[in-house]
């Protein structure tokens, strides 16, 4: 990042000889867990044919572009490859929602049923199944997941959920996006850039926390964070903060943007964060003397060998 010292200063001491390898370690990590070309065709290739169908069938119109919305990585843009999953929102017409509350017993369930039927034809290759608040389009590659919703006056959406008898639920796609977007641009991609290192450490160590954690915490984390806005040169700085700062909130809450919703995050991952976090300090330690293979190695014990071991 042009205008920012590449440097550090350690008790009032400024080196310029030590930390030799971090920028591009972590430069070449995220490269590594980046969507490459074909994998980013592919899945707007899968985009629109959903979307295409979708709108042919309750909008009567040929559309790849109109009535839905990307949630979840790919809508935010944090997603790392192999790609798992696309999170696609449909938007239905107002009058399929006053059809379904004519009926009796779980109407969430009936409608996804609905619109599994709907894409079916299209995509009869494909085990289409419905999974509580979704549609899932398992394709050979990765799987899309399709939320049917409803745009609410205020903008936000009303979600099926068929769990427990049935409901409906409001979510703020674009809150959320917002939120994330605006305090990613006040970091210089700090942000982004940690929520997807974060995710290939949920991948790699099969660590049972959900995206929607590690991006809340990231968001808290990176906002409070005094070197944020620093590029690549302080991120094994920032991995290891960010581990210790979600050490702290394990088990609490957090307010959803938009909805105000109180979401757990959980402490599942608490034993998987420690490990990481005394991982992380190590690994500080020996990029700041410059071992540079055994710093590797301490970033592939929590990160896999996506992180190089020599940078």
């Amino acid at each position: 990042m042009s205008g920012l010292p590449a440097y550090r200063s350690v008790a009032g001491v400024t080196t310029l000889t030590q930390w030799l390898f971090v920028r591009q370690r972590f430069r070449c990590f995220l490269d590594n867990i980046s969507l490459t070309t074909a994998q980013i065709t592919d899945g707007w290739t899968k985009i629109r044919g959903v979307v295409f169908c979708l709108n042919r069938n309750y909008w009567n119109i040929s559309s790849e572009t109109q009535n839905y919305v990307l949630v979840g990585s790919w809508g935010k843009q944090t997603t790392v490859r192999p790609p798992r999953d696309i999170d696609l929102m449909f938007f239905l017409p107002p009058s399929v929602y006053y059809r379904y509350a004519a009926r009796s017993g779980n109407r969430q369930s009936q409608l996804l049923q609905e619109v599994k039927s709907v894409l079916l034809p299209t995509f009869s290759r494909t085990d289409l199944k419905g999974d509580g608040q979704v549609i899932v389009a398992p394709f050979d590659t990765f799987k899309v997941e399709v939320v049917p919703a409803f745009v609410l006056e205020s903008g936000q959406a009303l979600i099926c959920d068929a769990n427990e008898g049935g409901k409906y639920k409001t979510v703020d796609p674009v809150a959320e996006f917002n939120t994330l977007d605006w305090n990613d641009r006040c970091s210089s991609s700090n942000v982004r850039d940690l929520v997807r290192m974060l995710k290939q450490w949920q991948r790699t160590k099969n660590v049972p926390i959900k995206s929607f954690v590690i991006e809340r915490l990231a968001i808290e984390f990176v906002y409070q964070w005094p070197h944020k806005g620093y590029d690549e040169f302080w991120y094994d700085w920032m991995v290891r903060d960010f581990f210790l700062y979600a050490l702290g909130r394990a088990g609490s809450w957090a307010l959803m943007p938009g909805t105000g919703e109180l979401v757990s995050l959980g402490n599942a991952w608490l034993s998987s964060a420690e490990n990481a976090y005394r991982r992380a300090c190590e690994a500080c330690y020996l990029e700041r003397i410059n071992l540079n293979q055994m710093a590797g190695d301490k970033w592939q014990e929590i990160f896999g060998f996506e992180i190089p071991r020599n940078a």
